[in-house]
């Protein structure tokens, strides 16, 4: 395992402060924004793939510091109701595909998107009951005439660019947000489709972590480090579906944390095991959105954390074997 860092929490920094920061404090890997919601700050897809200097400046750069790209992050919904937004969102996962097999990168972390209720739609709709009856209509329309089709065309553009895994992170408001969700497309799809497991957003849902690992087994493609605390007074009041600013710490039911500060050092170190486990022996991700700290702190004080959980060597031979 290896650990990385999405690349949004150095947007103050130019990507080669950002690697030489990086490299200071004992991280080998960056996990690339190119364009959509992580916006394109350090690297521009869509600039990227149409002038050949630019791209080898930034491999450069990057060989300059000996760090590695953990993955071309390039988070959207490509599926939107609207379809101007839809499109620049389509033009830059695209993008990112034809950038990934330019600079030999096999890996795109995105989100699965959200159609609207139906055709007439111009905002995303995400259902989070069965009943009245016509969510469950939404649901059917999304998925088999919006979802489905989209990610079959969008998997075979991928492929047809070098890409192998394109690890969905599994995000409330998008339409894959959990496990069960995940493996839905994936079936539906083809295993190019994968998850991105990041806890925080699976921790409120009420979901194990460890158990979340065991079911999606291989079809884990990639992994962001973020943590989440609940606020237990405020979950038992008002429950967990919370639409709150994330600034309001103290009145929402769960906030974003830095690792180790709303889950426990041994339950880290069994979801790191759970990994090895089920097989992922790669990039761990920190992600840091954490509103009580700043950028640098909450990210130095994540490595910090999970440099003493990670595995960074092979089992030896069990000498009792």
């Amino acid at each position: 395992m290896k650990l990385s860092v999405v690349s949004g929490v150095l947007g103050g920094m130019s990507l080669d402060e950002s690697l030489k920061y990086l490299k200071s404090i004992g991280v080998p890997q960056f996990e690339l924004g190119v364009g959509g919601y992580p916006g394109t700050k350090h690297a521009d897809a869509k600039v990227l793939v149409a002038d050949k200097a630019k791209r080898e400046e930034l491999v450069e750069t990057f060989r300059k510091y000996d760090m590695e790209i953990s993955a071309l992050s390039v988070h959207g919904n490509c599926v939107h109701p609207n379809k101007e937004i839809a499109a620049s969102f389509e033009a830059d996962f695209e993008a990112a595909c034809v950038l990934a097999g330019q600079i030999g990168i096999d890996r795109i972390v995105t989100f699965s998107g959200c159609p609207g209720s139906d055709k007439k739609a111009q905002q995303p709709s995400w259902v989070t009951c069965a009943w009245p009856n016509e969510y469950r209509d939404v649901l059917d329309y999304q998925w088999n005439k919006v979802l489905i089709p989209y990610w079959k065309k969008a998997v075979k553009f991928a492929a047809e660019n070098g890409v192998k895994r394109i690890a969905l992170e599994m995000h409330p408001g998008f339409c894959v947000y959990n496990p069960e969700t995940c493996l839905r497309l994936r079936k539906a799809v083809g295993p190019m489709i994968g998850a991105n497991l990041d806890p925080s957003h699976l921790i409120w849902q009420g979901m194990d972590i460890v158990e979340v690992i065991r079911e999606l087994k291989d079809a884990i493609y990639y992994f962001h480090a973020k943590d989440t605390c609940l606020n237990a007074q405020n979950v038992r009041v008002n429950g967990v579906l919370d639409t709150k600013p994330y600034a309001d710490v103290a009145e929402r039911s769960w906030v974003f944390r830095t690792m180790g500060y709303g889950t426990d050092d041994i339950t880290w170190k069994k979801i790191i095991s759970a990994l090895k486990v089920a097989g992922y022996d790669d990039s761990i991700s920190i992600e840091h959105e954490d509103s009580l700290m700043s950028p640098k702190e909450g990210l130095e004080k994540a490595v910090a954390f999970l440099k003493d959980k990670i595995i960074t060597e092979k089992a030896g031979e069990m000498w009792w074997v």
